[in-house]
């Protein structure tokens, strides 16, 4: 699974600048994709362009001005390309586990909030309060990459971005404020629906809910093949299939199935079923 790294990039095309978990996204192409899947509570606000996010189920369209609230551990096709002749500029304030506890701990109303009735969290494009544009409108002067926030700085716009969301629904709390280590998940039945993705062994330890060491060992009682080996095999079957059975193109499937370039898919392929994939379609 692509994630989308917030840091700064070497990519011609895609600046990042990281200001203390506040993130300056600059796109100067016509459009780029990516798989994103945070570790944790975001809001990302459109400076410019425009950002859709397809979650597999419906698209949100995020226009300039607007902001839009995105879950942890939640994973969604993101869309962000040029608008009205504006290249895409956006910002990002990540909410960290560690951050959150310490604002739970600071104020007592949040403990009162994060009591009501435990609220499972959504995509959620946010009104535009008057709370939320003063606070991007402040922040808009560090798109100048000659211009550097201090950390200090960044952090009270956090806490300002972090209020904002429990002033719009306090419901927010109860998400937000949800410390509870995750439950261990089925290995294979994440990897069965996510093995389109890039993981690191690090992600799939993170995402079925354990350490690396247990993810490890506990890997090795459901498959004599490594995690890596496990998903290129998976994916080739996909593949197969999709091109055997629903006659698509090689063109079509690769990417599809979690490979990234063409050249790879077709030599993996031909090592796991003797014959190259343009092959499949001669078979009935």
């Amino acid at each position: 699974m692509q994630k989308e790294t917030p840091t700064q990039t070497a990519e011609p095309l895609k600046i990042i600048f990281n200001y203390n978990n506040v993130f300056y996204s600059f796109f100067y192409d016509d459009a780029s994709s990516c798989i994103h899947r945070s570790r944790e509570f975001a809001m990302n606000y459109v400076y410019s362009g425009e950002m859709v996010l397809d979650n597999g189920k419906e698209q949100i369209h995020v226009g300039k001005g607007e902001c839009v609230f995105i879950p942890r551990d939640h994973h969604i096709t993101m869309y962000k390309k040029a608008c009205d002749g504006e290249r895409y500029c956006g910002i990002f304030l990540m909410f960290t586990r560690q951050f959150l506890k310490e604002m739970y701990s600071r104020f007592e109303q949040y403990k009162t909030w994060a009591d009501n009735p435990k609220w499972e969290a959504e995509v959620v494009k946010l009104p535009q309060t008057a709370e939320i544009t003063s606070l991007f409108a402040s922040m808009t002067p560090y798109f100048d990459p000659e211009v550097k926030p201090q950390d200090d700085f960044m952090q009270l716009k956090l806490q300002e971005g972090l209020l904002a969301l429990l002033h719009i629904d306090k419901r927010f709390a109860t998400a937000l404020f949800d410390f509870n280590a995750p439950w261990k998940i089925d290995i294979l039945d994440f990897l069965e629906k996510n093995y389109m993705y890039e993981f690191s062994m690090e992600d799939l330890a993170h995402y079925t809910g354990r350490s690396l060491a247990t993810f490890k060992r506990d890997f090795k009682k459901i498959s004599d093949l490594t995690p890596e080996k496990w998903l290129i095999r998976k994916r080739l079957e996909a593949a197969y299939t999709l091109m055997r059975e629903g006659g698509k193109k090689i063109g079509d499937v690769y990417l599809q199935v979690g490979f990234k370039n063409q050249s790879h898919f077709s030599n993996a392929f031909k090592k796991q079923y003797g014959i190259p994939p343009t092959a499949v379609g001669s078979f009935s």
